[in-house]
């Protein structure tokens, strides 16, 4: 049976959808394609006619989940609050692709690289652009420390097996934040 145009983009889409949540939670090594062709509710078979490999699912499913919009950010302080959040720790297949990714992509392919840092540009530039009262020249340095201090926080709380540690690393890491803000 012939599938449309718009339901082969419907199914790429979930399937998109699934390998972010799929990897985000387990890792690229630990997923197959039959996992995540099932979890999209698709036969292992139809993989090829959207991708021509795992690897390319990889590159795809990053470029997919680092430039799609990231909601909120208009209102900065309530999204780092949200970013650095035992919440968002404890999901990692619902949070932040680049705190879940980015420690595994030394091991990916260049097109899977080249898609972290076209992901990351996006992220920067959106982060960049809702820093408030800072000037253009400073922006993107404080949109790159900032960012780099919210994913890192997020990576170790995830990476310690102490919940305390895990959790003063998340809060200290929200009011050193805040403080920098005010100029304290």
């Amino acid at each position: 049976m012939r599938v449309s145009r718009e339901q082969m983009v419907e199914n790429r889409a979930r399937i998109l959808r699934e390998a972010s949540r799929l990897f985000r939670e387990q890792g690229f090594a630990a997923v197959t394609v039959a996992d995540v062709m099932k979890a999209a509710g698709q036969t292992h078979g139809g993989f090829y006619s959207h991708f021509a490999s795992k690897d390319d699912l990889i590159a795809a499913t990053v470029t997919e989940a680092l430039t799609g919009e990231v909601s909120g950010m208009a209102d900065l302080e309530a999204w780092t609050d949200a970013y650095l959040s035992p919440l968002h720790r404890d999901h990692p297949a619902q949070g932040c692709p680049t705190a879940s990714l980015a420690g595994l992509m030394r091991q990916q392919t260049p097109a899977t690289r080249a898609a972290m840092a076209a992901g990351l540009e996006a992220q920067l530039m959106r982060f960049a652009a809702a820093l408030p009262h800072i000037a253009d020249a400073a922006r993107r340095r404080e949109a790159i420390g900032r960012w780099s201090a919210m994913v890192g926080a997020v990576v170790l709380a995830r990476a310690v097996d102490d919940p305390a540690l895990a959790d003063e690393l998340l809060a200290e890491t929200r009011a050193w934040l805040a403080e920098k803000s005010t100029g304290t």
